[in-house]
């Protein structure tokens, strides 16, 4: 195995996060409103997803450059028919030492089983309340959060490892930060509370509906008698926090008040097949899929995954001010197509 790639600020290719589908069935207005989604929005049609042949071919020449971990995302993952073929597929790439999925949960029970049997292990799962009415105006689609609890205690019970994601926003669900984490330290689940990001086009953001770490942490804090953690790995991006009576821990991740940029190693292939640096890339992405499907051999394509590494020099949030998140505002892809 040669040494990971490096794209122009000396950062290594680590992690490749590819997105199955732009569904999902929830509305959550961070992510995909329902005045924008509605009843009647087009999504892609089956022939302009990347096929499981496509992502897997695509993932073996990924993990040729230096990528270890591979996290399916959507949209929502699970509405992708016959999931597990595709991790199964990925399971068996040379390389691959980690294969994640993040989801909504909503269908973890009845697909869980599968995933797990084929070599799925762990499970992000998103949920940004404890209160059922709260969660329900969250995601407009009426689901309950004890629905998704019950989902996540599947999970764990068929062996997957868990860690839930909650996105905060100021005046929404800020006070739901003390329930959320009084409820996974009782279970030792590692929660995870997100600065609310300016993804997409549509969410509505702006620097007012963000709570900061630093306010996260002091709200915890009066709450918790917790201690930092020293990091995993070069690339995490949460800052990772433990109680000390029980040693469970919490998250903390900072896109916003405190950027990761610097040590970002994760190459993102979008629904619809593009090549993005970027979380916060603009819709410009370079379109992966027609070089799949032109003949191209394998070895054309390497140059051009090494390439598109190569001239990589995304860092948004290190440059995020008023001024810029104002000029992309437009132009940025939306969360459903490219994944958390």
């Amino acid at each position: 195995m040669h040494q990971p790639i490096k794209d122009k600020l000396g950062r290594p290719i680590r992690d490749l996060r590819i997105s199955v589908t732009d569904r999902c069935n929830f509305r959550c207005d961070y992510c995909m409103p329902k005045e924008i989604f509605g009843d009647d929005y087009v999504f892609l049609p089956k022939e302009e997803l990347l096929s499981f042949e496509e992502i897997t071919r695509l993932s073996k020449l990924y993990s040729s450059l230096g990528v270890k971990k591979i996290r399916i995302t959507g949209g929502e993952p699970l509405l992708r028919r016959n999931l597990y073929e595709l991790v199964e597929a990925l399971n068996k790439i040379e390389g691959i030492e980690d294969i994640g999925l993040t989801t909504n949960g909503m269908l973890l029970k009845k697909h869980g089983l599968n995933l797990y049997n084929v070599g799925l292990r762990r499970v992000n799962v998103s949920i940004d309340a404890m209160d059922d009415e709260l969660f329900k105006s969250i995601n407009n689609r009426q689901i309950s959060a004890s629905h998704i609890l019950d989902q996540i205690d599947y999970a764990v019970s068929i062996g997957l490892k868990v860690k839930v994601n909650v996105v905060i926003q100021k005046g929404v669900n800020d006070q739901e930060i003390l329930p959320l984490v009084e409820h996974f330290k009782e279970k030792n689940i590692i929660v995870r509370f997100i600065e609310f990001m300016d993804v997409g086009n549509d969410n509505g953001w702006n620097f007012d509906k963000v709570v900061t770490k630093k306010e996260m942490l002091n709200i915890i804090s009066s709450a918790y008698d917790v201690e930092p953690v020293d990091a995993n790995y070069f690339g995490e991006v949460a800052t990772y926090y433990r109680h000390k009576d029980n040693g469970a821990q919490f998250g903390l991740i900072t896109s916003v008040s405190a950027s990761f940029c610097s040590s970002c190693t994760r190459a993102r292939i979008s629904s619809d097949g593009k090549f993005y640096g970027c979380l916060f890339a603009e819709k410009n992405g370079y379109d992966i899929k027609s070089e799949l499907r032109s003949g191209k051999t394998d070895e054309e394509l390497l140059s051009t995954l090494k390439y598109l590494w190569n001239i990589r020099d995304d860092r948004y949030s290190d440059e995020r001010t008023a001024a810029t998140v104002a000029r992309r505002k437009k132009n940025k892809i939306n969360m459903n197509y490219i994944g958390g």
